[in-house]
């Protein structure tokens, strides 16, 4: 994932620059690797969808984001620092990390240990709530879309395609059916979603809880 401004030297004083010190402050938290510079946002493929020009947001909190600029400091400091490889143990300049980890048969070993450690470590756990925060497109079958890029997606996409398709949006919700072809998606879509429901809904439960919660409502109502 590519960088943006934020950053100030004086939040890392620690030993980075002789290979001695943590580099987790250089890590980016969406793709775990080192942060990547960049100068025009848009060709970062990871971030295309969360900088969208109508509604640019954070990758990991999703907050809205204001004005962007370039990190210089971190930029400077990535190009001076090295630090060693997880894997073989080189020592390598921040700047060059991600591809000598591409290359290093020792750092791909290293992280299918990790893999399998974790997978071992960690129960099956099947959670009863649908993913009701990312879409499929129903076209093209385009993944990890939220709800205003995937009306964003579909508009600018697929604005001719007179299919008849499942809206991924309401096939996710308690009162949805997943089986139900809209005559006109691109319409619905202009009607239904010009919303977020995660602003009235709280995906954090599950259906049944959300069910007796709108009963409780409707009774106290009346």
């Amino acid at each position: 994932m590519a960088m943006l401004g934020g950053f100030s030297a004086a939040q890392h004083k620690k030993n980075v620059s002789d290979g001695s010190g943590d580099v987790s402050e250089f890590v980016c938290p969406v793709c775990l690797e080192i942060f990547e510079i960049f100068c025009r946002i848009f060709s970062i493929s990871c971030l295309q969808e969360c900088l969208r020009p109508q509604k640019p947001v954070c990758a990991v909190c999703r907050a809205t984001l204001g004005h962007c600029t370039k990190a210089a400091e971190l930029e400077a400091l990535i190009q001076s620092s090295v630090a060693a490889c997880k894997g073989c143990g080189v020592q390598v300049g921040l700047s060059k990390m991600r591809s000598h980890t591409a290359a290093c048969s020792k750092y791909q070993e290293y992280i299918e240990e990790g893999v399998r450690t974790t997978a071992q470590s960690q129960p099956a756990i099947v959670s009863p709530v649908p993913n009701r925060y990312t879409f499929t497109c129903p076209y093209c079958n385009c993944q990890n879309l939220d709800q205003d890029g995937l009306v964003e997606h579909c508009t600018t996409q697929h604005a001719r395609d007179a299919r008849q398709v499942v809206c991924p949006i309401c096939a996710s919700m308690p009162w949805g059916d997943p089986n139900y072809r809209s005559t006109d998606f691109f319409q619905h879509l202009k009607i239904r979603h010009t919303f977020s429901y995660d602003t009235f809904v709280d995906y954090s439960t599950d259906e049944h809880t959300m069910i007796q919660e709108a009963l409780q409502r409707s009774l106290m109502d009346h």
